[in-house]
């Protein structure tokens, strides 16, 4: 057993996980790694479904474990923007292989997302 910050792991990968694992997490760092700094409103445009509250506890819980950070562009009105951190980056060949399968499949099925990408923002 690994005890890191009072939890116990059972490997690397149980760690690695807890970091960066459920679906917000990963798009949250997927998108900084490839637009490097978002706002709280372009993240909430940008990943429909997430809610407010839950917005707010994955970005708090990244930027707590260190991966990203945050600067504040302006105080009225109040406006942050987040960034990743150099740990934050080297997640970058993680997101970029994780990218490049989920194209993979999609195109197994026939669906073209480097043709539609412009859908995404």
């Amino acid at each position: 057993m690994i005890l890191l910050n009072g939890k116990n792991y059972t490997c690397p990968v149980d760690v690695t996980l807890d970091l960066i694992g459920g679906k917000w997490k990963i798009l949250i760092l997927f998108h900084l790694h490839y637009f490097t700094r978002k706002g709280y409103s372009e993240f909430r445009k940008n990943l429909p479904g997430i809610s407010e509250k839950m917005l707010s506890q994955q970005l708090k819980e990244l930027e707590r474990d260190q991966l990203i950070s945050k600067e504040q562009i302006s105080v009225k009105p109040n406006r942050v923007e987040y960034f990743l951190t150099e740990r934050g980056k080297s997640l970058g060949p993680l997101c970029e292989f994780i990218s490049a399968w989920g194209i993979g499949y999609l195109k197994e099925y026939n669906i073209d997302y480097i043709k539609d990408q412009h859908l995404y923002k």
